[in-house]
């Protein structure tokens, strides 16, 4: 899920199949509720703009350099100001994180799916790990958000007798995503149907010759290697 400026959220589908019970699509959701309340794209948009105006001063000093020296400052900037972006937004989630427990907290869910959900990220990217260095990631290590989350929800949430798990509402929604999911897997699969494919030759078709292909000259003759394989068949 994501939010953008004005409130709005958006959910991908997988998220809904992914989620067990209610509980763990609003811990998502107050996760991003916490993106807007925090503010953290106003931030973003002002960091965008102290940086253009941090540009100007480096533009008068590379003026004077070789070209090569002004592409490779020009470069090393380029590549400093993401990763300094992406430090800010690290500590963005961390703090969405902080607020969405205690957003879901209020609501009725019990906090702790939330760390239930973390896990199930934490077995995909175990299943699946990624080759991106972590100072290249957006988001925290998974790790560090479920001990986070857990020590939040130890210190600041009061356990309660009973909290609110999922809904026959959510069940519904699930079972409608399922049926949607499955007639769009099945609409492309039609459609894949009429489209060329590749395929490999296999031994026990043709002649089995897996030979690179012979270009023939215009005037039609032969080159001499192909007259004698022709003549040794």
């Amino acid at each position: 899920a994501f939010a953008i400026p004005g409130g709005y959220i958006y959910i991908h589908s997988g998220l809904i199949l992914a989620a067990d019970e209610e509980d763990e699509l609003a811990g998502v959701l107050a996760h991003e509720i916490a993106h807007i309340t925090a503010r953290h794209w106003a931030a973003q948009r002002t960091k965008g703009s102290i940086l253009q105006m941090a540009q100007i001063p480096l533009i008068i000093l590379t003026g004077g350099l070789s070209y090569p020296a002004y592409y490779g400052v020009w470069n090393a900037f380029g590549f400093a100001v993401p990763l300094a972006f992406m430090k800010f937004s690290r500590g963005a989630e961390a703090e969405s994180d902080y607020l969405g427990i205690q957003y879901m907290y209020k609501a009725g869910y019990d906090p702790e799916a939330y760390i239930s959900f973390f896990a199930k990220l934490l077995q995909e990217n175990r299943k699946n790990p990624g080759s991106i260095p972590k100072i290249f990631m957006s988001h925290p290590p998974t790790e560090d958000r479920i001990l986070k989350a857990e020590d939040a929800i130890e210190k600041i949430l009061p356990e309660k007798d009973r909290y609110l798990v999922s809904t026959s509402e959510f069940d519904d929604v699930k079972a409608r995503m399922r049926t949607v999911v499955s007639q769009m897997r099945g609409e492309m699969a039609e459609k894949e149907k009429g489209r060329p494919t590749l395929k490999r030759r296999s031994d026990d078709e043709g002649d089995g010759d897996d030979k690179p292909p012979v270009l023939r000259r215009r005037d039609g003759e032969e080159p001499a290697e192909v007259k004698k394989e022709e003549e040794k068949k």
